[in-house]
């Protein structure tokens, strides 16, 4: 038996997928009547197969891909919401925010510093301009405290990078303040594995277009890595190039997508390791 990540096929079929050039030689195994897993597996063959045809290129999102960043956000959103328990329940306090942040990411972006704005703009909304200047403060102060927060990297991140590094471009395409995503980046300890590093004012098909040509490859020779179907996936596949989708528990509402996606570039994981069997020979 060989082993393709957590699947075992018998190693006679194995041979003939990986000495096939032609993927429609695999139809008459469809047609048999073969096991979802062996339909998983020819999904993960065609991935690999594709993939080293000539990836030059991989790029990770950082926030919730590479280290914590959502549950921080979350932590300092439940006590903004206490601040103004006198006004409306917490979780109209919440949909209040959220509605302030999607109005203003066209005027602040991304990150932290439109956080601490948009708070502000909507517990001053939330009491109708009657708020002790002290709650401004302390909303301030949570903001600023989370521009604070240390670094926590996600489990097998460097050890994914350690194993890339030297053998790929390795990027850094992420959304987010400037300042805080270049802090971010340097407390984490592991700047020196990337080539390069975009911090991105959103994640549109523009965007990856300007990248993968300030990069000087082809879109079939990019691939991104994400926790971020909206961000770090379909617009990459919609380009043509390949996204790796690793889900995080906790993702900002704004980034959430419902639909199923089926594509031949798209790969689905459980946690960034095991992405290694896919991209080293």
């Amino acid at each position: 038996m060989h082993l393709y990540g957590s699947l075992k096929i018998p190693l006679a079929i194995d041979l003939f997928l990986i000495s096939s050039d032609n993927d429609t030689d695999i139809l008459p195994l469809y047609n048999a009547g073969l096991p979802t897993t062996l339909h998983r597996f020819f999904k993960l063959y065609s991935f690999i197969k594709n993939n080293r045809m000539g990836i030059k290129v991989i790029a990770f999102d950082a926030d919730d891909t590479l280290w914590v960043n959502e549950p921080y956000f979350q932590e300092t959103e439940k006590k903004f919401c206490e601040l103004l328990e006198d006004f409306l329940p917490h979780h109209s306090v919440s949909q209040e925010l959220f509605k302030t942040e999607i109005a203003n990411l066209g005027l602040y972006g991304y990150g932290v510093k439109g956080f601490i704005l948009s708070m502000i703009e909507t517990a001053l909304r939330v009491s109708n301009n009657t708020l002790n200047a002290v709650v401004i403060e302390k909303a301030i102060q949570y903001g600023k405290e989370l521009l604070e927060r240390p670094i926590e990297m996600l489990d097998g991140v460097e050890d994914v990078l350690k194993a890339l590094s030297g053998k790929y471009r390795l990027v850094v395409a992420t959304k987010g303040d400037l300042l805080d995503q270049e802090r971010k980046l340097k407390k984490s300890g592991i700047g020196h594995y990337f080539h390069h590093t975009e911090i991105m004012s959103d994640k549109q098909e523009k965007d990856y277009q300007k990248l993968i040509k300030h990069l000087d490859i082809e879109p079939s020779q990019f691939l991104m890595i994400g926790n971020s179907i909206k961000s770090d996936v379909l617009p990459v596949l919609a380009v043509g190039g390949y996204g790796v989708h690793v889900p995080y528990h906790t993702t900002w509402a704004h980034e959430q997508v419902s639909h199923h996606i089926e594509h031949p570039n798209f790969r689905q994981l459980k946690q960034i390791s095991e992405i290694l069997p896919q991209l080293l020979p």
